[in-house]
């Protein structure tokens, strides 16, 4: 899936201008990387982009997946998650609005959600503590009562 190509465009920009900063290189790979986390719409672990990668014939190494993840998480394209138990999942984050999460204990499925009294309680907070808030982060855990859940095996 192709992404929008303005959007694909300004993270270009924004991820060549980091890697520029700090005088890394811009491969190839760095940025197949990038285009295959803008076209996804899910929250991923490392393994499943790696898995993605490599089924699209993509050349690229763990090492350069989990490097290049780390690189864009510093610059703000990707927000990396610890959703508990060890599990670290990765979204898009780019021109994506504020949302929160609820996370299912028992097979770890996420599902975003947004309430703009949230945004209000962040401002009302900011206002009376005399803080500049950049953003926030929150998570509720539970069960999902849909039918197929089932718990995530104990060694995952």
């Amino acid at each position: 899936m192709q992404i929008g190509q303005n959007l694909n465009e300004e993270i270009r920009r924004i991820f060549t201008a980091y890697l520029e900063n700090k005088s890394l290189r811009k491969t190839p790979e760095r940025f197949a990387i990038l285009e295959e986390i803008y076209s996804r719409n899910d929250h991923f672990e490392v393994e499943s982009l790696y898995v993605s990668m490599k089924n699209k014939n993509y050349r690229v190494s763990r090492a350069t997946v989990y490097n290049t993840l780390d690189l864009l998480v510093e610059c703000n394209l990707v927000s990396k998650h610890q959703f508990g138990k060890g599990i670290s999942l990765y979204e898009k984050s780019y021109g994506y609005k504020q949302h929160d999460h609820l996370i299912c204990t028992d097979c770890y499925k996420v599902v975003e959600f947004c309430d703009p009294r949230l945004q209000n309680i962040q401002n009302m907070v900011g206002q009376l503590l005399n803080f500049e808030i950049s953003h926030h982060s929150l998570i509720f855990y539970g069960k999902c009562t849909k039918e197929g859940c089932t718990e995530r095996p104990q060694n995952v």
